[in-house]
């Protein structure tokens, strides 16, 4: 049933991808996504998928082929990073508003200017209010497991919202683990075909993305937001039946040593594994410190994040992008709105951390650590936002 294979998260989300049974791949090559795309060209090529391959001049086209495949009632991947993710950010807003459970694999990179292929997050922050569902992983196995999941929670009737699967560029995209592969016909079994009930077909004529001015546009908004709603509760229960299939639990955010922790790091993606492990020597040490990784970036787990952290005294949220002129990165605004109406709210700091790929180290971390522990015992915020690892 299950298999251990060498896999770089690239190649971990095209293997997915594969099993996942996709009718059309619609992409453009990138750095650090390409090697996504390229694996699953290669499955048609050799015939172990039947999938559409549309190789498209842009991934403004990719993510238009997208929406129109999709419509017709398809399972749909893509992939991309970074530029990418810009030249698409017209169409993401139309795949969301016409309810396209398209899965897009972003290796997440630095935007331009000055050119820069390695990870960080602006590309998706920038697009982080787009309607898509975004997830976040730690690691290829991560991966693997999140984009299937990812296929079961876009396509469930009640949701219809495409999903993005985020990783770190080059830290996860093309370093190489062991993962876990499943049978093809559990995938199969997990994620049966899809079933649209809607789509497009000559048989059946509906409107598709109408004009709609002052009278409904409104309203069309306010629907998106309540099946945003929904997606907590999909994602936990999609999250327990790959657990009972696998062992493998995953939920909205996952924590570490939180319970008895005075003061925490919250982060995003690969950084999370670095913060246990750092969290782990200091708490031998006698230090109460934990981790709080944000799996489910958007919708942004308000509930959960408020009942993990509402007895702590400080939190320090690692942002991996720049919101510039902003009071805080996008992540630290997530997460003190958060925690605003809690009754015992604990102090909030920001580092601005790994921009352009730059390395956040153990050493690095236990200083992030230090800093929230003093605050915890001051009850002062001293510096709110803070540049870790930069030269000024």
């Amino acid at each position: 049933m299950k298999k251990a294979v060498g896999l770089t998260g690239d190649e971990a989300v095209a293997y997915a991808a594969k099993q996942c049974d996709v009718d059309v791949v619609a992409a453009y090559p990138i750095t650090p996504q390409t090697i996504m795309v390229e694996r699953f060209s290669d499955y048609v090529a050799n015939g172990e998928v039947q999938t559409e391959f549309v190789c498209v001049e842009s991934e403004h086209s990719a993510m238009s082929a997208c929406v129109g495949a999709s419509l017709t009632g398809a399972r749909v991947f893509t992939a991309t990073a970074s530029q990418g993710l810009a030249l698409m950010h017209e169409i993401m807003y139309i795949a969301s508003s016409l309810r396209c459970p398209v899965v897009m694999g972003v290796a997440n990179r630095a935007l331009s200017a000055p050119i820069n292929i390695h990870g960080d997050h602006s590309d998706m922050m920038g697009s982080r209010d787009c309607g898509w569902v975004q997830i976040y992983v730690e690691n290829a196995q991560e991966a693997y497991d999140s984009v299937i999941q990812a296929f079961k929670i876009a396509e469930d009737p009640e949701v219809l919202l495409p999903v993005t699967v985020n990783l770190d560029g080059f830290i996860i995209s093309h370093s190489m683990e062991g993962v876990e592969v499943l049978d093809e016909n559990a995938v199969k079994k997990f994620l049966p075909r899809r079933r649209a009930e809607l789509k497009i077909d000559p048989d059946k004529p509906i409107t598709i993305g109408p004009l709609c001015l002052t009278d409904y546009y409104f309203e069309f908004k306010r629907q998106q937001e309540e099946v945003m709603k929904k997606v907590p509760d999909k994602i936990k229960k999609v999250g327990k039946e790959f657990a009972n299939l696998t062992g493998r639990s995953y939920n909205v955010l996952h924590t570490y040593g939180i319970e008895d922790a005075e003061a925490a790091i919250v982060c995003l993606g690969s950084t999370a594994g670095t913060a246990r492990v750092t969290a782990e020597k200091m708490r031998k040490e006698g230090k109460k410190v934990g981790v709080v990784k944000i799996r489910m970036y958007r919708p942004f787990p308000t509930e959960e994040f408020k009942n993990a952290v509402g007895h702590l005294k400080a939190i320090t949220v690692l942002d991996r992008a720049c919101s510039f002129g902003a009071p805080a990165g996008a992540l630290c605004s997530d997460v003190k709105t958060a925690c605003y109406e809690s009754e015992h709210r604990p102090k909030v700091s920001n580092v601005i951390y790994g921009l352009g790929g730059r390395d956040i180290t153990l050493t690095d971390l236990e200083k992030i650590f230090d800093h929230a522990l003093r605050t915890a015992e001051t009850g002062v915020v001293e510096e709110p936002v803070v540049f870790a690892g930069v030269r000024e």
